[in-house]
């Protein structure tokens, strides 16, 4: 009994138009890829490298410095050398473009300007009424009476 499995299926899709994922492949040298322990060196000096960019990104989201640029750096860093990074990287960058391009929509624009004007306004209210009360002086200065 024929079930119609056995038919070739590569006649309906030709092999070069089905996209065929990239393989992962190292970025060190040559020399250092024919060494199996020089290779292994090279991929802990990596990983710490990339470990140290991203460890300094997290810092800097509280500390002064563009953070994010850092932990995307060191992702980047990492991505030359291990195959999870690099997926990792390449789904980032995807949901980073949607994000842009949602960011881009007329409605979405125009609620943010709302939302930015409206807390704007309520920050110049409240600024307003502590400079109507209190003048110039300092919070810390104040003296209840």
């Amino acid at each position: 009994m024929n079930t119609g499995s056995d038919e070739d299926k590569t006649a309906e899709t030709p092999e070069s138009e089905q996209p065929q994922p990239l393989p992962h492949v190292s970025k060190a040298p040559a020399f250092i890829k024919a060494r199996r322990g020089l290779h292994l060196s090279w991929q802990v000096g990596v990983f710490i490298v990339g470990l140290a960019v991203i460890g300094a990104g997290v810092a800097m989201l509280v500390l002064p410095g563009p953070g994010w640029v850092a932990i995307f750096a060191g992702l980047a860093i990492w991505a030359t050398e291990f195959a999870w990074a690099h997926v990792v990287l390449a789904w980032t960058k995807r949901k980073v473009s949607e994000a842009a391009q949602k960011a881009l929509d007329p409605k979405v624009r125009r609620r943010n300007i709302i939302l930015t004007t409206t807390g704007l306004v309520i920050a110049g209210a409240l600024i307003g009424f502590y400079f109507w009360k209190y003048g110039m002086t300092m919070p810390w200065n104040i003296k209840e009476q």
